[in-house]
């Protein structure tokens, strides 16, 4: 690992990313790691692009990540990846929820969806899973963003016990056994290889 770790999470408003970057953030404070932690939110309660950035490590001096330098991009949705995919250094890590949402334009017919889109992450080496048929079977379909936390959770420095202990706290108490299903779920599919390739 080097001195500081960049995780950037994008999505569309109402998926969870501003609530992912908060535990990623939460776990790596816990660890005992110095943390930045920066959100950039449009219209996030109209369906808005939603980045939020998590930098940790020894010493973090900002939470501004260049083009080239995340060492994670997990993307909420397919169309996001694509648009933040400048973000992530050669050979990082990129986990991406199979879920695609249509811009406005695309759904008024204004303008046509993108093509190829799927074809240009798998190039970029990214893992999709189905977060949300995942949250489905832990028994909250609201949990497909800490599905894709358990995701992640493989590929990050962290103790499996940290991540529970700090989804427990900050999820909603009537939802903490599903939600900290969920995490498993994400994990193991990583672990175990069943995320597509």
């Amino acid at each position: 690992m080097s001195a500081v770790t960049t995780v950037v999470l994008v999505g569309v408003g109402g998926q969870g990313t501003i609530l992912a970057g908060d535990v990623i953030a939460k776990v790596a404070v816990a660890e005992g790691y110095d943390v930045k932690l920066s959100e950039v939110h449009g219209m996030a309660q109209r369906g808005g692009s939603v980045d939020t950035v998590v930098r940790f490590g020894d010493s973090v001096h900002s939470p501004i990540v260049d083009p080239g330098r995340a060492d994670h991009l997990i993307a909420f949705e397919i169309t996001e990846a694509a648009r933040r995919i400048q973000f992530l250094k050669p050979g990082g890590r990129l986990i991406v929820n199979s879920r695609t949402i249509q811009p406005l334009p695309v759904l008024t017919g204004d303008m046509g969806a993108a093509l190829g889109v799927e074809a240009e992450l798998q190039y970029e080496g990214a893992v999709f899973l189905d977060a949300e048929a995942l949250a489905c079977e832990a028994g909250s379909p609201r949990s497909a963003n800490v599905v894709l936390l358990g995701a992640a959770s493989y590929g990050l420095p962290f103790a499996e016990g940290t991540w529970r202990t700090v989804i427990a706290a900050r999820v909603p108490q009537k939802t903490i056994e599903a939600n900290l299903r969920a995490f498993e779920l994400g994990r193991t599919a990583c672990a175990e290889g069943v995320c597509e390739l």
